[in-house]
């Protein structure tokens, strides 16, 4: 109600009977009405105050829901355009809405290319690609029908970009009709995958057909062949191929393979087919060539299968001379030349087969070593080549030969500790005795076992030196203790200057590097006085004695120094 209107009002209600007002009266309502409306007046400032406080309140919220907001903004933009894979959202009118970054890298876009509305017509024209005609087709644009519209779709699809590239997208077609498409470079990819298909049919060295291919070219080759038509299978090998491996290295071999596979596939021509692959009865007959003198060319024949019987039987046997304990170990003595005795002693491996007699190490021992029982083996020879050695003189050491296998397919380290644990031998007392072919498999896993081996006092041999041309080469690569001149180098050295010269020259190395010298293969006296001439560190022979059973040990070390002739023991079998 106005102020006006409320005073009248307040008047006629103080109005007396004779029409006159009651001044006291007036004022008692005019002061009435002032403390009813005083009352709202606070309530109405109490709720301004509460609302202003409210309203900061709120504007700080949606201050801090601003910040919120552009932080995430941010991060998403910070996603979006570092990942990996691109990304584009286009609407049910397929116009683009969102891409990022690695959309327009993959398709050689600009920035301007992907403003909101673009179509993708638009994009397509200025792609620096085409798509690939082979792969599933995209969708049509414009609107699906409603039946289509209920559900979202998945559709693959692939551009082959101008600069060689092969771009993936999949396209998620959503019920409105906008999409969602991930896009990733699958160049690679594909490579890998032709890679692997090319690899599961061909030799990967030689690019030659593997035995997969070659069995399907073969199959389809009979199944097309007139009756009176013949087909020949040939089997070529290399003779001696092992030994460049050996010698010059894996990768020399393999470019003699490459080599010589470019060299037949230009004899052979078209009409043929070449493959490489070692054939069951073909690698029979092919070892049979080897055998009977190389350079020959042999048919494959039923009793060659019963040969190849007996060589399984054969491994049989040697899976169970273990259990059966048909090894032993016999001694060759090592001596030294400036002091006149025996230093100690060579174990080496024999198999008394219980049908077969004395079965030659190199028979079993390459079948070991290709079966995988070579390890248990060696393993066998460390300890009882360590318990025989504690039964002999303290100055006596034992050498024992440690095939490749046994460095890659065992702890090696371990075994030779337990081996001297058990026994309770020094480790000063053990040499291990190496070929070049152990380095040669994989020297950076062979060297620090190597160091292991030897910082626990154990001495480190070369065997069969100078039978390689890389000897001189692991000579540097790793402090042998001592290195031991294959006995082909002896044979000569008394008559022969050249053979002499080069005997001289590696004892001399020997002595340079602070290496022992063993030479191997002594069996004269005259090569035993033309090396004690050269100042040689050790000698091993028949000429100091042939191999000998354990129990033989105590004699030979009784037996006074060597002058020249034969030590009278009893012959043992060779």
């Amino acid at each position: 109600m106005k102020a006006e209107a409320l005073f009248w009002q307040q008047c006629t209600q103080a109005v007396t009977d004779d029409g006159s007002i009651d001044a006291q009266r007036l004022m008692d309502l005019v002061i009435a009405t002032y403390r009813v409306h005083e009352s709202n007046y606070d309530e109405i400032e109490r709720s301004v105050e509460t609302l202003l406080r409210e309203n900061d309140v709120l504007r700080g919220n949606i201050s801090a829901l601003s910040q919120a907001f552009d932080g995430q903004k941010k991060l998403f933009e910070i996603i979006l355009n570092n990942l990996p894979l691109g990304l584009s959202v286009f609407d049910a009118d397929q116009r683009l809405t969102l891409s990022n970054t690695r959309f327009r890298q993959l398709f050689d876009l600009t920035e301007e290319d992907v403003t909101a509305g673009a179509t993708i017509a638009d994009l397509t024209a200025k792609m620096h690609g085409t798509e690939n005609a082979t792969a599933e087709p995209g969708r049509r644009t414009g609107r699906r029908s409603s039946a289509s519209a209920r559900s979202s779709r998945l559709r693959r699809r692939e551009w082959l970009m101008d600069d060689s590239p092969v771009i993936q997208s999949m396209v998620t077609i959503l019920s409105d009709g906008s999409n969602i498409s991930i896009h990733a470079d699958v160049t690679e990819d594909r490579r890998a995958a032709e890679r692997i298909a090319y690899l599961a049919h061909h030799d990967p060295l030689t690019g030659l057909p593997n035995r997969i291919h070659f069995r399907e070219q073969v199959d389809a080759t009979l199944t097309e062949r007139r009756p009176d038509q013949q087909i020949a299978l040939v089997h070529l090998n290399l003779d001696r191929f092992k030994s460049i491996n050996n010698t010059m290295g894996v990768s020399a071999g393999d470019k003699i393979l490459q080599q010589v596979t470019e060299r037949i596939r230009a004899s052979a021509g078209s009409e043929n087919t070449l493959a490489r692959i070692l054939l069951k009865n073909a690698g029979v007959a092919l070892s049979h060539a080897k055998a009977d003198g190389r350079k020959r060319e042999r048919f494959f024949a039923s009793e060659m299968e019963a040969q190849m019987q007996l060589r399984h039987a054969l491994e049989a046997d040697l899976r169970a001379a273990m259990e059966n304990e048909e090894f032993e170990l016999h001694y060759q003595p090592l001596y030294d030349l400036s002091q006149r005795r025996i230093c100690g002693f060579e174990a080496l491996i024999r198999w008394n087969h219980p049908v077969r007699d004395r079965v030659p190490p190199m028979e079993f021992i390459p079948l070991a070593e290709e079966v995988g029982l070579i390890v248990d083996i060696g393993r066998w020879v460390l300890r009882r080549a360590c318990n025989d050695a504690a039964q002999w003189p303290e100055g006596i050491k034992v050498a024992v030969n440690v095939s490749a296998i046994q460095f890659s397919s065992s702890d090696l380290t371990r075994d030779v500790a337990e081996a001297l644990a058990a026994a309770g031998l020094s480790p000063s007392r053990l040499e291990l005795e190496i070929t070049e072919s152990v380095l040669m498999e994989n020297l950076s896993e062979v060297l620090p076992i190597l160091h292991a081996l030897k910082e626990r006092g154990i001495r480190i041999s070369m065997d069969d030196f100078g039978t390689g041309y890389s000897s001189l080469s692991y000579l540097s690569s790793f402090p042998f203790d001592k290195i031991k001149i294959d006995k082909s180098f002896v044979n000569d050295i008394v008559d022969n200057k050249e053979a002499h010269a080069i005997m001289h020259a590696i004892i001399l190395l020997g002595d340079a590097l602070g290496m022992r010298v063993t030479v191997e293969g002594v069996e004269t006296a005259a090569q035993l006085a033309l090396l004690e001439c050269e100042e040689c560190d050790e000698i091993q022979g028949y000429h100091i004695s042939p191999p000998r059973p354990a129990r033989d040990v105590a004699d030979l070390l009784s037996m006074p120094p060597k002058n020249g002739g034969m030590m009278h023991l009893p012959e043992a079998k060779r």
